[in-house]
């Protein structure tokens, strides 16, 4: 057992027992040798109501671990600023009074209730903490929304505040916003309810109304950012966006949205250094967690990768893909690592979207993924070079052919990519998908002690979004255009035609 995070009333514990998300054996936590959770079967798990500067002992799966509490400069009760908490009112002025006023190191405390909220901005050095049994529920018209607008011209250069989808973009402001704070938490067993379904965010979602949609929560270029136990959900786009930020903890989260609502990823961490998402149970209606790095335009001005970001004890559900890189990657997406997680009926494991256009000033390169367990997930894995959404560029010949181009700045890179210690089943269209460029392959694909076992119950579809596509039923692995294949105790039951299918590949070593 280990301790992921620390608060004056908060901390998040990780139990290594080797397996995926739950614990082999339910087990009590103790704190201070009183019963505070019986029969816990979640390897991630949180305390809350703890005292500030505060010394305790935590007992949990047979192991022990003491620590002491974090210090608070005071602790604020938003009601003292005149929240109603009623469901009624609008609490936006009493929230910002009390971050406003609030003295570093201090936590603005948001008891039972319901709070109606317009957008809410936060500062350094705070943390917010949402006690259990608080709702926030934000406003639905968005004419009562600010807007970040993409580019702020100033004496020294110019200031980025909105984006959408990897561009510098008008946005409107979240129900929390963060831009430029460091040492900021969001903690808690509250809930923010982004009130998305009772809005018109949803409506010509793809049309630019005064502003692009909001997250649900935004950070935009912070430092030391944590965010912890709450529960997030009807977002009008991604859920949890960090963007241009550092060392980043989102632990023991709940994520949701309705599966058919689009483009509600779960978290997306964009051009960030250093991401630690840990125990969070995600289920959406796009991508369940997405790696992103910007589009070419966007890598040209910062070249700024996102890298360092480990994954680890999570449940990812109903979302088109469990992990996905891109599609707007061109800044480099870099020493990836995912373990322990359990995927459940998304329609890929593992993704990458990339194609021609976006560009080689960063490499996708040095991701691992361990002990992963995929449990009725379409395709488990799928590295696709041809991605044709996101804008009508995708559906041009320069991005579908498979002839040989020239290399130049626009040709995107795939690097090493490793898979060790998985089980998949209910496998339905296809084992894995690698589909590299003839121009620029995709570098290494290692995969070792990977089972496939397949659903024959089911109908053919595509592996993935590409232009020329065929329908695949309970198909193996296929790799085109691709360095290095090694495969190693990689075992197959029920797959309709060959196993391994390769097309362009330089060098294949099955063990």
């Amino acid at each position: 057992m280990k301790i992921l995070c620390i608060t004056p009333h908060s901390a998040t514990f990780s139990v290594d027992n080797g397996t995926a998300y739950y614990s082999p054996a339910p087990f009590d936590v103790k704190l201070n040798g009183k019963t505070v959770i019986k029969s816990h079967n979640i390897n991630v798990f949180s305390l809350f109501g703890l005292s500030p500067a505060a010394a305790y002992t935590v007992t949990a799966d047979e192991q022990e671990i003491s620590f002491t509490t974090d210090k608070e400069s005071a602790l604020i009760n938003v009601k003292s600023f005149g929240a109603a908490g009623d469901g009624v009112r609008d609490d936006t002025a009493a929230f910002t009074a009390a971050i406003v006023c609030a003295p570093e190191n201090s936590t603005i405390y948001v008891p039972a209730g319901e709070y109606k909220l317009k957008p809410v901005f936060l500062k350094s050095n705070i943390t917010l903490y949402l006690e259990k049994g608080s709702r926030i529920v934000a406003e639905t018209d968005r004419n009562l929304y600010p807007v970040l607008p993409g580019l702020i011209k100033t004496a020294d250069g110019d200031i980025n505040l909105g984006t959408w989808q990897g561009e510098e973009a008008d946005c409107f402001a979240s129900v929390f916003t963060a831009v430029n704070c460091n040492n900021i938490a969001i903690i808690g067993e509250g809930v923010i309810d982004c009130n998305a379904l009772n809005s018109d965010w949803y409506q010509n979602h793809r049309v630019k109304r005064i502003a692009w949609r909001p997250r649900g929560i935004f950070f935009n270029r912070c430092t030391n950012v944590l965010m912890q136990g709450v529960t997030v959900k009807n977002t009008p786009s991604w859920n949890i966006h960090p963007y241009f930020c550092r060392d980043v903890k989102l632990y023991n989260l709940s994520l949701k949205n309705i599966p058919s609502i689009p483009t509600t990823d779960g978290i997306d961490a964009d051009s960030c250094y250093g991401v630690d998402i840990a125990g969070v149970k995600i289920s959406v209606g796009d991508d369940c967690i997405s790696v992103k790095s910007g589009t070419l335009e966007l890598a040209k001005k910062y070249k700024t990768p996102c890298s360092d970001v480990t994954i680890s004890n999570c449940l990812m559900e109903s979302g088109h893909g469990g992990v996905v890189f891109g599609s707007e990657s061109s800044g480099g997406i870099e020493n990836i690592s995912v373990t322990k997680c359990l995927f459940k009926g998304t329609e890929r494991g593992f993704r990458v979207k990339t194609r021609r256009g976006r560009g080689r000033i960063g490499v996708i390169n040095n991701v691992t993924f361990s002990n992963i367990v995929m449990q009725d997930v379409a395709t488990p894995f799928v590295v696709n070079m041809y991605y044709n959404m996101g804008d009508e560029t995708g559906h041009t010949e320069y991005v579908w052919t498979t002839e040989k181009l020239p290399v130049d700045d626009r040709t995107p890179i795939v690097g090493a990519l490793e898979f060790t210690d998985m089980v998949c089943t209910g496998v339905r269209c296809c084992a894995g998908a690698f589909y590299g460029l003839p121009e620029e392959p995709i570098k290494c694909v290692k995969l070792k002690n990977v089972s496939f076992a397949f659903n024959p119950d089911c109908e053919p579809s595509f592996p993935d979004m590409k232009e020329k596509n065929q329908k695949v039923k309970n198909g193996g692995l296929y790799f085109q255009f691709t360095d290095s294949v090694v495969l190693e105790n990689v075992t197959y039951d029920g797959t309709v035609g060959d196993n391994v299918i390769k097309d362009g590949v330089k060098n294949l070593t099955i063990k």
